[in-house]
């Protein structure tokens, strides 16, 4: 059974994605490792990291699922970053995609409430 999670992204400028990063998941990192790497807790022992390699930047594509995701939506367009997808599939399920500066996709899904 998996109990952790840790989850990478390569980015070209790593202040710029520390930046953007913050303003999408609405906090600091929880811990910065060392000078090219940034850490977010998601949530207990699931974490989402950025890591600094020019060479492989752009190429991530990750999804968490929440149960707030109109809540979220809304919090990340008040930081200034808007979606550049929005998909509805035939479930009802929603997922609501952001796009870094290096092309890397962070979604964000959802089950309708009710």
């Amino acid at each position: 059974m998996a109990t952790d999670l840790f989850a990478g992204i390569y980015v070209r400028d790593y202040d710029e994605a520390v930046d953007w990063y913050t303003r999408v998941l609405g906090a600091e990192p929880a811990f910065c490792p060392n000078e090219i790497e940034a850490v977010w807790e998601l949530a207990e022992h699931r974490y989402l990291y950025i890591r600094r390699s020019p060479e492989h930047a752009g190429h991530a594509l990750q999804t968490v699922l929440v149960d707030d995701l109109d809540d979220r939506v809304a919090a990340i367009a008040g930081r200034g970053v808007e979606p550049a997808l929005r998909e509805q599939y035939p479930d009802g399920v929603r997922k609501v995609v952001y796009r870094d500066a290096d092309g890397n996709e962070l979604g964000f899904g959802g089950v309708p409430q009710g």
